[in-house]
């Protein structure tokens, strides 16, 4: 599959008048991806209710498909009929993820133990970004790598005959390393055991229990975790309900408590611990955001979010809270550019390792539109702006370089409708692989946001 040529659309994002509403985001993508994959391979039916009609979501139910599995939809749920453990099948084609990173890694995990070719490609953006934290641990349990020079798409891998369990310990935190490394040690015999520094998100440890695999979970007095997984085991299908990704809700959230005279409800949002570090943050700037009605849901912990506007102080936010806050420094930077005071981000390595060029855009970005900031290797710090004064694009040429992030040209579209003068991006087309009909939402809320 080809990918088709980019044409950018800019957008501008002015003042408005408090949001009101409720509304729902899309679905998390990191629980579509986990149910979609180990769906793939447990025995039965899956079925799944709540996926996101979004570009990544779509380039792990094509690899499923491609692997074997077979996918139908009935009414707003979609079924999965899985291959079993063991049992998937060797792709007739490469298999193309846009640019869908996450969905990349943990299918690469997932496949890296058969023993045929599978190959891996991606866009423009994914195509730039090394896969050596996946690719090196899966070389350790035998798997032959096919790279470009730099661990860079297109990747071919092949399992060996005899694939051997590993122990792996992750350097630096990250949920995609560790879920690619549990679902490749779905096919392998014997126990796999990767252990993280700090915690970090784990949808895949909550599914693959929930369909029966067999693993433990050990917490370390220092808040690392040991999991262990036992290979070969048999997985049944499940129902699977996914809830609003907290980190796509993180833009109508931060809009209505920089925007005067808000008041929002986002539904179903998860509120996991080691997902909830923006929420956590934002109380501690002042942020008067409710927690309604926290209830579970296949495993997760769910609640409706209330935001209104809301004076924000800065605060300096612990390297240790990163792992939980890894996609949500776009939008905590919007925040915090609005606050009184100075708030400084630390503990940034781990997200300049998975998405460097997104710190680098969020400071180039708020430095144009006026904000005070200053950044160092695994630090940003933001001096914000009560009120928004002075900030916003006071020359029509000062357009945000979104670099295709969707984060980023969320984040800026947020900041544009509490700035004095509009904010301006250079695109926002991207944002549909991520949030179809951001600017749709954020209108009917009262948004004064539109594509130029």
């Amino acid at each position: 599959m080809g990918h088709a040529k980019h044409s950018p659309r800019p957008a501008t994002a002015s003042a408005s008048p408090g949001l009101r509403g409720e509304i729902r985001v899309p679905g998390d993508k990191s629980i579509c991806h986990s149910a979609l994959l180990i769906g793939a391979v447990a025995d039965g039916e899956t079925r799944i209710t709540g996926l996101p009609e979004t570009s990544d979501v779509r380039a792990t139910q094509l690899a499923v498909e491609a692997v074997g599995a077979s996918l139908l939809s009935q009414g707003d749920a979609l079924i999965v009929h899985g291959t079993g453990n063991g049992c998937l099948l060797a792709p007739d084609a490469p298999l193309d993820f846009g640019d869908a990173g996450p969905a990349c890694a943990l299918s690469m995990g997932l496949l890296a133990p058969y023993d045929f070719p599978s190959t891996f490609t991606g866009g423009a953006r994914l195509s730039r970004r090394p896969m050596d934290r996946v690719l090196d641990p899966l070389r350790q349990m035998g798997v032959q790598v096919e790279a470009q020079a730099g661990d860079l798409l297109p990747v071919t891998l092949r399992g060996p005959r005899w694939p051997a369990p590993i122990g792996c310990r992750l350097p630096v935190a990250s949920a995609q390393v560790k879920s690619a490394l549990l679902l490749a040690g779905l096919n392998i015999p014997g126990i796999t055991t990767v252990t993280e520094p700090v915690a970090t998100r784990d949808h895949t440890e909550r599914m693959l229990a929930g369909f029966g695999a067999t693993l433990d979970i050990e917490t370390a007095a220092n808040g690392g975790r040991t999991i262990r997984l036992e290979g070969r085991g048999r997985l049944r299908g499940q129902t699977v309900t996914v809830p609003a990704d907290p980190s796509l809700a993180a833009f109508p959230l931060v809009a209505a408590l920089i925007v005067p005279g808000s008041d929002i409800l986002i539904r179903n949002v998860l509120i996991n611990p080691d997902r909830a570090g923006l929420v956590r943050t934002l109380q501690e700037m002042g942020a008067d955001i409710e927690i309604l009605d926290p209830r579970r849901s296949t495993g997760e912990e769910i609640a409706d979010l209330r935001a209104r506007s809301s004076d924000l102080t800065g605060v300096t936010v612990p390297a240790e809270r990163a792992a939980s806050l890894v996609d949500d420094y776009p939008a905590l930077a919007i925040a915090a550019s609005f606050a009184s005071g100075e708030t400084v981000m630390q503990g940034l390595g781990a997200v300049r390792a998975e998405q460097g060029e997104r710190i680098a855009a969020i400071a180039q970005g708020l430095t144009l539109n006026g904000v005070d900031c200053s950044q160092g290797e695994g630090w940003l710090s933001v001096r914000g702006r009560p009120g928004g004064k002075g900030l916003g694009a006071r020359k029509r040429d000062a357009v945000v370089a979104t670099r295709l992030d969707h984060r980023i040209a969320m984040s800026f579209l947020v900041m544009g409708l509490a700035s004095e003068h509009p904010v301006h991006v250079d695109d926002c087309a991207m944002i549909a692989t991520g949030f179809p009909d951001f600017i749709g939402l954020m209108t009917g809320l009262g948004a004064e946001m539109e594509e130029r």
